[in-house]
């Protein structure tokens, strides 16, 4: 077994990025963040964004809103930030409050302003394998974590644990496209499958991303696999007789023993998640230029 390092792996995407930033960049590239409410998790991952982006030269401004704001002065607000020129990122934190259309304030934003890649115009475009569009962050972060470690997707049967909106769907189709980082045989099981052991164990590449705590077991992996966990689950106090900690979907100790690749989780994908969205803010400022 080896680890798909992908904290190690966003690091060096983000030195990467730096220079090719100070290098080539007119004016810092512009990220521009909408937080509503008071959510711990929310505003702590925000704050890993705007750092990230920092670190590598992309100016980042959040605009902050308590959970009373208005539907109509979100989709306000947006409509101004797709008329600036300066900005070239846009990013909604999800979740929002309710009372609130998670799809018609993420859709009002400019497709090519939509770093999140939730636009039903960049979704179309990754469909049809347009390689300009912006696509989801987390699906791009599989994609680069193969590429940088040299696992190959061709041919391989991949079964993706999850059909969401936001992992499942998107890294399907991106592991679907022609090219050399997909060509794959894609399964995609959700609550639904039935005997989803049996169709597990046969997946050369098995991604877990349905967001239940250590639910991938050994016996439902197929003896040298690539597993990739895409899950982050918080075990509160007492849970599972635990202290509070961060779990996959995926049960790693036993797991582990029989992959031939596994990403971690804290330290997986996550981290390449935060450094496809400055990847894809870089994107975007140069289709603007």
């Amino acid at each position: 077994m080896a680890i798909l390092d992908g904290k190690g792996v966003a690091a060096q995407l983000r030195e990467e990025l730096r220079q090719e930033i100070a290098l080539h960049a007119v004016r810092p590239p512009r990220l521009d963040v909408i937080l509503v409410g008071e959510e711990v998790a929310s505003s702590i991952y925000v704050k890993g964004k705007v750092a990230a982006c920092l670190e590598v030269g992309i100016e980042a401004h959040v605009h902050r809103h308590t959970s009373e704001v208005s539907q109509r002065e979100l989709l306000d607000e947006i409509a101004d930030l797709n008329e600036n020129p300066f900005v070239d990122g846009i990013l909604v934190q999800l979740p929002l409050p309710k009372g609130i259309d998670e799809r018609l304030v993420t859709w009002a934003v400019d497709p090519a302003k939509d770093v999140d890649g939730f636009h039903p115009m960049n979704r179309g475009k990754l469909l049809l394998g347009e390689e300009r569009a912006l696509f989801p962050c987390t699906p791009l972060a599989v994609s680069e974590l193969f590429a940088r470690y040299a696992i190959s997707t061709q041919g391989k049967h991949v079964v993706i644990v999850g059909r969401s909106d936001v992992v499942g769907k998107p890294l399907a189709v991106l592991l679907l496209q022609k090219g050399m980082r997909g060509n794959a045989t894609v399964t995609v099981a959700h609550s639904f499958t039935e005997d989803l052991a049996s169709l597990s164990v046969q997946a050369d590449i098995l991604v877990a991303a349905l967001g239940r705590p250590r639910f991938i077991t050994a016996p439902m992996v197929k003896e040298g696999a690539v597993v990739i966990d895409v899950g982050i689950n918080a075990l509160v106090a007492g849970q599972e007789g635990e202290r509070r900690k961060i779990v996959g979907d995926v049960d790693y100790v036993e797991v582990a023993k029989k992959c031939s690749w596994i990403t971690p989780v804290p330290g997986g994908v996550g981290p390449m998640t935060i450094a496809m969205l400055l990847s894809n803010t870089w994107k975007a400022y140069r289709s603007h230029l």
